[in-house]
């Protein structure tokens, strides 16, 4: 029920009784409320017309007056007094009501908070699980690199399972996963490139190089950074080995007996000792010009190509190397017969150039071999420790 509802319901029998007075009022005091008062007796007077037998108005004005005056006021303190009572009844409505929803407020914060309590104790619970499960994994590195795990671990267990370790190489502030071939040719391989199935994008700027990305069970590329601390390493010397499979499965390999990167703040400029095998010296090329050796690292962000402003190979003018083999980083000069990062991609688009895995100086029929997988990895060959 509406408030005009509850309103009207309380005030109905007083309207209806000033109804009813205002009715004796137009039927016979009329001209009373619109004239003068005085204290003279009104005479009974007959109209013409009027009905024989019905009186006329027998009470003295005055008292007509004050009789309707006091219904007036009467009407008027029971209208106040219901309109108070409404009132006092309405805020008693309005404080229940809001009594009613503090009380459900504070209900629920209580079990927001008992609700919160119960995370933070699983949360807890949770972090120690982890930490005791973690407490009991090893933190420590297993060796400065895969040659030297495999010399420490070859006296312990007959045979070395290649797969995931930590190394920490000499001079360096931590520790990092690498993938060891302990089953090739001797094994201590660390794995610093390695694609085989297309599924890692080697379209990546500088930092991707730098920092390594992919899948180290798979494809991936170890880090520039990465490789420069285990090679740099204090009395020793690497070889660089790359193992190469073409689409007919056919495969050789191309070997350098001394490699070694400069830092960052010179580009990680490759370095690379006497060459031996059946692919062919690519890094070197055929001619000075294509002598990839001591170049520095290039990417899509970095240009350190040699090709300043740009350089014609083939007699097409290129500005970027790495534009030119799809946005790959290699250690270009301009542009050189090798990049065995490059995408195996757009090809049709850009016309029969190749921006694909390149090693030019392994050919057959003077045509050079389509390549399906690589694997670039390095191993410890000298120490005097």
């Amino acid at each position: 029920m509406t408030w005009t509802t509850t309103i009207f319901l309380l005030l109905l029998p007083h309207l209806l009784s000033f109804a009813n007075t205002g009715n004796i009022l137009n039927s016979n005091q009329s001209e009373i409320l619109n004239g003068d008062f005085s204290d003279a007796p009104v005479k009974s007077q007959k109209h013409p017309g009027e009905v024989k037998g019905r009186d006329t108005c027998s009470i003295p004005c005055d008292i007509t007056v004050k009789l309707l005056r006091d219904e007036k006021h009467s009407i008027c303190g029971q209208l106040q007094q219901s309109l108070l009572g409404f009132g006092r009844s309405t805020r008693k409505l309005i404080r229940d009501v809001m009594d009613e929803q503090q009380t459900a407020l504070d209900i629920l914060s209580s079990q927001v908070t008992e609700l919160m309590t119960k995370v933070q104790t699983l949360s807890s619970e949770v972090q120690r699980s982890n930490s005791e499960m973690y407490s009991i994994k090893p933190v420590q590195s297993h060796g400065r690199d895969c040659s030297d795990i495999k010399d420490s671990l070859l006296s312990v267990v007959p045979k070395i399972p290649s797969g995931i370790y930590i190394v920490h190489p000499e001079n360096t502030d931590s520790s990092f996963e690498v993938f060891c071939e302990m089953d090739y040719m001797g094994g201590g391989w660390t794995v610093m490139q390695r694609r085989a199935d297309g599924l890692t994008d080697f379209k990546r700027p500088w930092a991707d190089y730098v920092d390594g990305f992919g899948n180290l069970a798979g494809e991936h590329w170890l880090g520039l950074k990465k490789v420069f601390h285990i090679v740099n390493q204090k009395e020793t010397r690497f070889q660089l080995h790359i193992a190469l499979v073409s689409h007919d499965d056919i495969t050789t390999y191309a070997s350098y007996d001394d490699f070694r990167l400069d830092n960052e703040n010179q580009f990680f400029c490759i370095h690379l000792g006497r060459y031996a095998g059946s692919a062919g010296d690519a890094f070197r090329g055929y001619e000075q010009e294509e002598n990839q050796d001591t170049a520095p690292f290039s990417a899509s962000d970095v240009d350190n190509d040699g090709c300043n402003p740009s350089c014609s190979i083939n007699n097409r003018t290129v500005e970027s190397c790495s534009t030119q083999n799809n946005q790959t980083g290699w250690w270009f000069n301009q542009c050189g017969l090798a990049n065995l990062n490059g995408s195996p991609e757009d090809v049709e688009k850009n016309q029969g150039q190749r921006t694909h895995i390149l090693w030019d100086t392994w050919r057959q029929g003077g045509v050079p071999h389509t390549i399906k997988s690589v694997t670039m990895k390095i191993r410890r060959i000298t120490t005097n420790n």
